[in-house]
């Protein structure tokens, strides 16, 4: 694999990383983890490469900044996300609320 290559599979995970970040923003959460199932094979075969080979210094430069967006959208998912999740544990919290009443109050 040559450097060419390299930064192709980062550029790669850079879109499926960018796409994940535009379903969390929608709330799309079946697409975004589809998108995250894609970008797992892509990180995995990324892997397997990625350390053999050397990079000469634009190169370097280049893969840098494809991974500081990759962080940077990252950070942007775990934001949605983490809102999302904090969403689902009220709605969950007020369901077994609920509950307990039902069950206090014999329904």
């Amino acid at each position: 694999m040559n450097s060419l290559e390299i930064i192709t599979h980062y550029e790669v995970l850079s879109n499926l990383t960018e796409q994940m970040r535009e379903a969390a923003a929608q709330g799309e959460w079946d697409k975004l983890v589809s998108i995250e199932q894609q970008r797992g094979r892509q990180v995995a075969v990324m892997r397997l490469t990625d350390a053999s080979v050397t990079l000469d210094e634009p190169s370097w430069q280049c893969k840098m900044q494809l991974i500081r967006k990759i962080l940077a959208d990252d950070t942007k998912i775990r934001h949605h996300t983490e809102k999302w999740i904090g969403q689902l544990q009220c709605i969950m919290q007020s369901n077994r609320q609920e509950q307990r009443l039902l069950q206090a109050y014999g329904n």
